[in-house]
């Protein structure tokens, strides 16, 4: 028998279908009711009392830092081992990345190493939840609170934290639990992504959550993402649809990140059945860990005593296996029929990085993660003989 194994195709269904047919036919197919019901349902979900939806999640980053008022003179800590998009927003304010390679055996940030980072002009840091595992955030906030004395506030978001920002990169982990709490309100503020291959999907699009915080305004913060996400104009679409309601005003010179109802209702269809597109992730999780134990191979911890991640990448390394090796490995799997991934090159060796002085020598602990991983497909569409065949597969090769 032979496969045709993919990574991570989109799943939808006919009642997703059925949801942007019905978008597209109600006349109404850029920001409206959808969205803004989309909005409601992620707030719900996550346990937030807003959220803002968005075309990307690197949107709802950037949009964040443009918030908190942080740009040039400033810095912002972020993973090496991560995808670009958690980095290159700080390029786009204007403020200066500060990277921090990750702890011996993980995929995380090395606490220590991040505390050691924070100066006088560290405005926020960024945390990854790599995989749909959600970092420690408890850690992190103890650590921001340590630091508060070095804080220097810039504008009235900054003074209402009193600290550092702290700003998850939740791009993989949209219905991840760490200590119960529920990705979209560990951090200050969380940022998720709804592209083709997350576990739930608007096509493109994103959406951005916050905590309570005191002496501001949700409200506020919910207009202020709206301004900045729509050149600044103080209507939308369908604010100015209103009978005699045309007129508007440009009260900031803003972008253009808004999401549509096309994407909310793909969005809204999605997320009816999104626990139970958790629990099929999740049963394919157990599948690998079982079949995948030995000495070969170290895997992302999706079920801990701690939490439960999203199992958005199942992310193993192959244990004494060199970067070449593990290339091969790659290539011998697609030979078999199943596409596989890395995830992810460390900032360090990409040409952008590298071109603002960074070098993967000052990040060990991330190139040996990255030296040996492999991410196998993980998705809702994989049958549990596929799983087995995958299994079996790379036991073959390794």
């Amino acid at each position: 028998m032979s496969y045709d194994i993919k990574f991570s195709p989109p799943h939808i269904t006919e009642e997703d279908i059925k949801a942007v047919d019905e978008a597209l036919r109600s006349g109404w197919i850029t920001t409206g009711p959808k969205t803004k019901l989309f909005e409601k349902e992620i707030a719900k979900f996550c346990g937030t009392s807003r959220a803002a939806a968005l075309n990307s999640a690197t949107a709802a980053l950037e949009l964040t830092l443009r918030l908190l008022g942080i740009g040039p003179g400033d810095e912002v800590i972020t993973s090496a081992y991560t995808y670009s998009a958690s980095c290159s927003v700080i390029c786009h304010v204007g403020a200066t990345p500060v990277l921090v390679d990750t702890s011996p055996g993980s995929f995380e940030m090395d606490y220590e190493k991040m505390s050691d980072a924070i100066n006088s002009r560290t405005k926020a840091i960024i945390p990854v939840d790599i995989g749909g595992i959600m970092c420690d955030y408890s850690k992190v906030f103890e650590i921001v609170k340590k630091k508060k004395s070095l804080f220097k506030p810039n504008g009235n978001l900054q003074e209402a934290l009193g600290r550092v920002a702290v700003i998850a990169d939740a791009a993989h982990s949209f219905g991840a639990k760490r200590n119960e709490i529920r990705s979209g309100n560990a951090a200050d503020f969380t940022c998720f992504s709804f592209h083709a291959i997350k576990n739930l999907t608007t096509a493109e699009g994103g959406a951005v959550t916050w905590r309570n915080l005191e002496s501001m305004n949700n409200d506020e913060i919910y207009k202020s993402y709206m301004l900045l996400s729509l050149h600044g104009q103080n209507k939308d679409a369908l604010a100015k649809a209103q009978l005699g309601a045309w007129e508007y005003d440009i009260i900031w010179p803003g972008y253009k990140c808004n999401m549509t109802d096309i994407m909310a209702a793909l969005g809204l269809s999605q997320l009816e059945r999104y626990e139970s597109i958790l629990e099929r992730r999740k049963e394919i999780v157990l599948m690998y860990d079982k079949g995948l134990r030995g000495p070969s191979f170290w895997k992302a911890n999706h079920l801990s005593n701690v939490g439960i991640s999203s199992c958005h990448l199942y992310m193993v390394r192959l244990l004494g296996k060199s970067e070449d090796e593990r290339n091969r490995c790659i290539t011998q799997m697609a030979r078999a029929g199943i596409a596989t991934n890395v995830h992810y090159k460390p900032l360090p060796l990409l040409t952008a990085y590298r071109n603002l002085g960074f070098k993967i020598n000052d990040f060990p602990q991330a190139y040996a993660m990255y030296q040996n991983e492999i991410s196998l497909p993980l998705h809702t569409q994989l049958k549990d003989e596929e799983v087995k065949y995958i299994i079996k597969t790379i036991k073959k090769y390794v």
